[in-house]
């Protein structure tokens, strides 16, 4: 085997390993912050770092009603118990690559500092899209869909909600004021605790207040300023990732995004096509799953319009 052939096949290993520019695990949780800040639904919800691509997230809970009556130097033999469970995940691998050419990066106004920018820009869209997929995602998506290569990657929130939690269909509702109460009602009344949310579209939180003001002014009378940002004294979370006509009830900590800690970005200017085509190349690599800690701790609304 000639000497060149023995370069050739070192650099396809190398690249394969490649070290340079992995995030280390301090600095993967730092990355994965900065994509949760990029949006503000994801701050909210709850993130769980794993180091497995598939396991369980171990949850402990106390049921209620554990008091009971004491009577003096007399052990009647109850005790106070917890329960235990846990919620299985697989972590779906995604990533984001993208190239620059160098002369792109000589001949524009800002230099070598647009390489930086652009990584913030993919950083900041990758904040949104993770928001969008572990809501919107499913994996039943048609091969038609224009979107099926995003959506196929996870089942979301809605999806897990609309299958298992608590669902209110308003599409036959006359009175669109009782709408909050109907749904909110059909969840048992433990987890009506005052963490829950109402997550809608920035269009559907307008059509609400929309929908508010007219009742007002046809009516003549004055509606409390509260109602129009948490209806049933529930405050309203907005996503632009959420679909109008649905809106969904939970505790945001009830929702969960798994991470790995196999969280990277790769950069190379190495190899031959970067040599012969004179580019730079990226990825960002990293792991999700959504899902639900207690499924009947949650609700949606379906076919609602204002």
């Amino acid at each position: 085997m000639g000497q060149n052939e023995n370069v050739i096949n070192k650099a396809a290993i190398e690249t394969s390993t490649l070290t340079n520019g992995l995030l280390n695990a301090g600095q993967a949780k730092k990355f994965l912050t900065q994509v949760f800040e990029s949006t503000p639904l994801l701050p909210q919800i709850r993130h769980e770092l794993k180091v497995e691509k598939s396991g369980e997230v171990d949850k402990i809970g106390i049921n209620s009603r554990i008091l009971r009556a004491k009577t003096e130097n007399t052990d009647d033999g109850y005790r106070a118990s917890v329960t235990t469970g846990v919620i299985n995940y697989t972590t779906t691998a995604a990533r984001v690559p993208w190239e620059i050419t160098e002369e792109t990066l000589r001949e524009n106004i800002e230099g070598e500092s647009l390489e930086a920018k652009i990584t913030n820009l993919m950083t900041s869209q990758i904040g949104v899209d993770t928001e969008d997929i572990l809501f919107n995602g499913d994996t039943a998506t048609a091969s038609t869909d224009p979107d099926y290569d995003f959506l196929k990657l996870n089942d979301g929130f809605i999806k897990q909600i609309t299958a298992g939690g608590h669902v209110y269909n308003a599409s036959a509702l006359v009175d669109k004021l009782e709408v909050f109460k109907n749904a909110l009602q059909l969840l048992p009344n433990k987890y009506n605790n005052g963490k829950l949310k109402w997550f809608m579209s920035p269009a559907m939180k307008q059509d609400w207040q929309m929908f508010l003001l007219k009742q007002a002014v046809g009516s003549g009378g004055i509606i409390p300023d509260k109602l129009y940002t948490a209806p049933m004294g529930i405050e309203i979370v907005e996503s632009a990732q959420l679909p109008r006509g649905k809106i969904l009830l939970s505790d945001p900590k009830n929702l969960i995004e798994v991470n790995t800690y196999n969280v990277k970005i790769r950069k190379t200017t190495e190899g031959e096509e970067a040599i012969m085509k004179d580019k730079r190349f990226y990825v960002v690599h990293f792991d999700f799953d959504a899902v639900i800690e207690e499924i009947a701790a949650t609700g949606i609304i379906t076919n609602i319009t204002f």
